[in-house]
């Protein structure tokens, strides 16, 4: 089996060109002897070849969005082969199942190992500090983000304390209109969070803004984050400006509040642009050249102006998975990358209304 080229192995910190990678992971996955059956099976179908006709990441466009496919392809067939007969596999991870049956894909261990590091560097540069405990409230499960950040909390010298969120149920209860019984999920969920931060001690608080709103109006809860945790990190749904404004300098003055924006089909998450003002919207620059975004005019198939809305496109090469092409739920201002990055930055990040013809819920995650 011909060994893989060097450029789609390199350590963190080291940041390759973007198009020489980009045709290093092209020949990779379409070559017969180490690409993925997933691949292999669809290049005959392309109107093109990949490996003559990809040369930079504006040549991603040419690919068919496939995201749907992954809600019925064999986990097996997602793996290069590459990797051979026992690829090290953390594990298979599920969309959030928002509008219809969540796709799937597989995460290996050499991509794990490189978020992780992008991860550590940027909570460092938030000033998030390490040998803390992390109180999570977050999905598990199927999910991504359960699985990677319990991994990660115990690299940077913490223990992991969870409370898991089905993110799929409260979606349901809101659907069908149940109000009241979605709102006493969140309230069995704040009743979770209650004994671990009064019992243990946490350093950081990471949940979903509804969360937050919801331990906010417990007195109680809010002494206990003001006196113990040193930092608050918000996935998940995104957070109103003037609710940010309020916690950053009202509630929470004294406690580091970031972040998160995550993603199932680019394998992984960013933090935002460390040093935002209290009244900056939150930017997200995407670890590049593995996670790319674009911001375009989906009717017309171009790049909207900086500053201005358009539809996420989202991209992820790496020896592990190739998904390029992939039209996201969300909207987002565009806004221009940092030196050196492919793709852009999105900032003020909102889902839309409908999506593959479903009605778009967020609930809780």
């Amino acid at each position: 089996m011909p060994p893989a080229d060097p450029l789609l192995s390199l350590p963190y910190g080291t940041v390759p060109d973007p198009d020489a990678f980009l045709r290093a992971a092209i020949r990779w996955h379409f070559s017969k002897e180490t690409g993925s059956p997933f691949w292999l099976d669809r290049a005959p179908r392309l109107d093109f070849d990949p490996v003559e006709s990809v040369r930079t990441f504006d040549d991603l466009r040419l690919f068919p969005n496939v995201a749907n496919e992954l809600r019925e392809a064999r986990a097996e067939d997602l793996v290069p082969r590459g990797y051979g007969a026992r690829p090290a596999i953390v594990g298979v991870f599920d969309s959030g199942g928002t509008t219809g049956a969540p796709k799937r894909v597989v995460m290996l261990r050499e991509w794990l190992d490189m978020l992780l590091a992008h991860s550590d560097a940027q909570l460092d540069a938030h000033g998030v500090p390490r040998d803390v405990n992390w109180l999570m409230a977050i999905p598990s499960g199927p999910h991504m983000v359960g699985a990677s950040f319990q991994e990660l909390v115990t690299r940077r010298g913490g223990f992991p304390l969870t409370i898991d969120i089905d993110p799929r149920w409260v979606k349901r209860l809101v659907a069908r209109g149940d109000q009241a019984e979605a709102d006493a999920y969140t309230e069995h969920l704040i009743d979770q969070l209650q004994h671990p931060l009064r019992s243990q001690d946490v350093g950081v608080l990471m949940l979903t803004p509804p969360v937050l709103e919801r331990l906010c109006r417990r007195e109680e809860l809010v002494d206990l984050v003001r006196e113990k945790v040193r930092a608050i990190m918000w996935v998940g749904t995104q957070l109103d400006p003037d609710t940010r404004y309020m916690y950053r300098t009202e509630l929470f003055p004294d406690t580091v509040l970031c972040s998160g924006f995550g993603n199932t089909m680019t394998l992984g998450h960013v933090t935002e642009r460390p040093g935002l003002g209290d009244d900056d919207p939150c930017v997200y620059d995407p670890f590049s050249p593995y996670m790319t975004y674009n911001v375009v005019d989906l009717a017309e198939r171009r790049p909207v102006e900086y500053g201005e809305r358009g539809r996420v496109v989202m991209h992820y090469v790496g020896k592990s998975l190739f998904l390029p092409n992939n039209v996201e739920r969300d909207e987002a201002t565009r806004v221009r990358p940092l030196s050196g990055q492919v793709g852009d930055s999105v900032a003020d990040i909102a889902p839309v209304r409908e999506f593959d013809d479903e009605k778009v819920i967020e609930g809780v995650y």
